[in-house]
């Protein structure tokens, strides 16, 4: 029937469909259990994995990276097994897509081993600690995140020399507080999930001891002075009474440009970048960043499983002497890409900050993302330095790396509880301590294959396979 002007009135949506999978608590989480018998918890404990070349599939993940940054790249994996295991995230999911997995699917951090927790700033600059890096991000089954996440406890552990038994301690204790805390979470308000925020002061009350809580609320203290103003002075130099940023090669360096013509396309090239990164923010964050002037453009050599990504450092001004710096970091396809469903995002960068978003309680203002138009190289924004910290759990006792696990089970489960169905993981998980039992038998047995990967990569080096570069 036409209205008034003759129009068809738009289809009324169909409100069964609109909400189909919602449903209340209990059908919810009837589903969880029901996961179960497609895949039962104890199978998680299989880590019977394909036979592989773990350099072969290194040399596929360098494909598109700067060439003369891979041998810092293999140098910082080679320090030793963790390092190998932060960036050895494609071998990883090569193994896991080889492995039985849940259908419970979830937007993934990608890359959730240990050192990719650590302290952020709300917008209301309240200290945070959750997952910080979510290069790999994208849908896929949530025991994924827990699988990595729990292997890197164990060869953390394994690494440091701690007993078989600690490192089970560790990993039991991490999946135990997944799985207690997915459950309260689930059953929390919607709003109330989504506001929930796991605070450096939460953390610091998880501390085992009052020497731990003395050492993290160090850690939590310098990241509270951490910001661009704080650092200007040795970020940066003032050249002709200019600030530029301060070399450090082959970290930290400038673009080299011959010529006048070369500076001229390297300057356009960079402000059409920031001109449509600066569409991606939100009209209020848009009036903040145009108070800004960019200044100078450095490229910044980062991380491990980064190293040899496109990586800068651009430094901007407001009112000649407040400073801001932001990371310009490439990112690439997911490692998880070649196994689950491809991104629905053209811009990777996209991909990587609509990940955040979902999976973090609050983020950077100024997260947005661009593309370099000459490369065709898609690229995510960031503040580079805003009250961010990490922990030196290379230091930790046990007990200490047992209240970390608690911390870091905690951030996670909230994580995919905000982005996912809690409930739904939570009927999946149960009560019991199968699922924890499952997780730490595999993480056990891959702390085992990721060890002998590394030796794998250092005989490699030694017999000139690749090239490494020891810093």
């Amino acid at each position: 029937m036409n209205d008034a002007n003759g129009v068809l009135p738009a289809a009324q949506p169909d409100l069964s469909d609109l909400f189909a999978g919602r449903g209340s608590l209990a059908a919810r989480m009837q589903l969880g259990r029901a996961a179960r018998k497609k895949v039962p918890r104890t199978r998680l404990a299989i880590c019977k994995l394909k036979k592989r070349d773990p350099i072969a599939l290194l040399e596929a993940s360098n494909v598109g990276r700067v060439p003369e940054l891979i041998p810092i790249r293999y140098g910082r994996m080679v320090a030793n097994p963790f390092a190998f295991y932060r960036g050895a995230a494609a071998l990883m999911a090569f193994d896991l897509a080889g492995l039985p997995r849940t259908d419970i699917i979830v937007q993934l951090c990608g890359d959730a081993h240990l050192a990719n927790f650590g302290l952020f700033a709300s917008p209301e600059r309240r200290i945070l600690f959750g997952p910080n890096d979510f290069d790999e991000t994208l849908p896929g089954p949530f025991d994924w995140d827990v699988r990595r996440l729990a292997a890197s406890f164990a060869i953390a552990a394994r690494e440091r020399g701690f007993a078989a038994s600690d490192q089970r301690k560790l990993v039991r204790r991490l999946s135990e507080t997944f799985r207690q805390r997915m459950a309260e979470f689930s059953k929390m308000d919607v709003l109330d999930l989504w506001y929930y925020q796991f605070s450096a002061a939460s953390m610091l009350d998880i501390a085992d001891s009052a020497g731990e809580r003395k050492r993290e609320a160090l850690v939590v203290d310098k990241a509270r002075l951490q910001s661009s103003r704080s650092v200007l002075d040795h970020a940066a130099v003032q050249v002709d009474g200019k600030y530029r940023i301060k070399e450090n090669p082959p970290l930290v360096y400038h673009v080299p440009l011959a010529t006048q013509r070369e500076r001229r396309q390297y300057d356009d090239m960079i402000r059409r970048f920031f001109a449509d990164y600066r569409l991606t923010l939100s009209d209020e964050r848009r009036a903040l960043f145009d108070r800004y002037e960019l200044v100078d453009v450095a490229i910044r050599v980062v991380g491990v499983g980064s190293v040899g990504t496109r990586c800068y450092e651009a430094l901007f001004m407001a009112d000649g002497e407040w400073p801001l710096f932001l990371q310009l970091k490439e990112a690439r396809t997911s490692v998880l890409e070649n196994y689950l469903p491809r991104s629905q995002y053209a811009n990777h960068g996209q991909r990587v900050v609509n990940g955040q978003r979902l999976l973090q309680s609050a983020s950077d203002i100024f997260l947005g993302w661009s593309k370099m138009h000459h490369t065709g190289s898609d690229f995510y924004v960031r503040q580079l330095r805003d009250m961010k910290g990490a922990f030196d759990f290379a230091s930790f006792d046990v007990e200490d790396l047992g209240a970390y696990a608690v911390s870091c089970g905690t951030a996670l489960a909230h994580a995919m509880a905000k982005a996912g169905d809690p409930a739904r993981m939570c009927g999946y998980l149960g009560k019991s301590d199968a699922f924890d039992a499952a997780i730490e038998t595999f993480a056990l047995a891959y702390a085992e294959r990721n060890e002998a990967d590394w030796s794998t990569l250092k005989a490699a080096v030694k017999a000139g396979r690749v090239a490494a570069i020891r810093e």
